[in-house]
């Protein structure tokens, strides 16, 4: 059975005392939960990555990175690699989300290799992936996917897989007054199991955690998590508040 998973991506938010509250909060709300074959993640920024991890050491949250460097060292001022994150203890790395590839440029063949270094040095890969209300509008958005999967993970053998999470995040409903579905979000988690299905094995494809990241809040989270092929979400703003990340996590219980 696939894994469910709640990650917040609490993006460039959070100074040093802001972070270890909210992880302090997280982890006394989250304390008496049963969470049924359930994964809670958190991505700080990474000054704070050291401390929230020591304050969720020994919870139910895990904490994530939400970047890293294709390269294992070297003249990159400011940049992190592979092998200081799990030098500090994190397991999991977020890598491909939109406002990455929007405003650092980051393409499939980049994200190609910063995978391929993730995955070397033992880290889980949550890979994000969608399309642009431009590309809905001209019904390119299943193409578009395909391609951003296929470039940068359909290199990979099949066993890498078992360290690689989805997370869809259609960027057309993020901030731009259009909102996606329940079942839009469905139809395109369906539609990604199907082409790694047909690239790979339909078992490896049922294995594989498909998150969804578009605006998903606790006001929506039970509608969009009952859906099939829906195992969870990436949450952005919501991540921030403790009470409403819990509440999204109840949510797919």
């Amino acid at each position: 059975m696939r894994s469910k998973i709640v990650a917040g991506n609490w993006k460039m938010n959070n100074d040093a005392n802001a972070s270890k509250t909210l992880a302090n909060e997280l982890v006394a709300g989250l304390k008496d939960k049963s969470l049924q074959n359930t994964r809670v993640v958190v991505a700080p920024t990474f000054v704070n990555l050291t401390a929230v991890h020591e304050v969720v050491s020994g919870s139910v949250v895990e904490v994530a990175a939400q970047n890293m460097h294709q390269a294992k060292s070297g003249a990159f001022t400011g940049e992190i690699s592979a092998e200081m994150l799990t030098s500090i203890g994190l397991k999991s790395v977020i890598l491909g989300h939109s406002e990455r590839r929007e405003y650092f440029g980051e393409t499939d063949a980049l994200l190609a290799e910063k995978v391929t270094a993730a995955l070397a040095n033992g880290l889980e890969v949550i890979f994000c992936f969608g399309e642009l209300l431009e590309d809905r509008k001209s019904e390119n958005h299943f193409a578009v996917v395909e391609s951003q999967i296929s470039n940068a993970l359909f290199s990979l053998d099949a066993g890498a897989w078992k360290q690689l999470v989805l997370a869809y995040e259609p960027v057309w409903a993020i901030g731009t007054g259009e909102t996606a579905t329940a079942d839009q979000a469905q139809e395109m988690h369906a539609f990604i199991r199907k082409i790694v299905a047909d690239k790979y094995d339909a078992a490896l494809a049922e294995e594989v955690s498909i998150l969804y990241g578009g605006s998903c809040k606790p006001g929506n989270a039970k509608e969009i998590f009952s859906k099939e092929d829906v195992d969870g979400g990436l949450i952005g703003g919501a991540a921030l508040q403790a009470a409403d990340f819990i509440a999204i996590i109840e949510a797919i219980q």
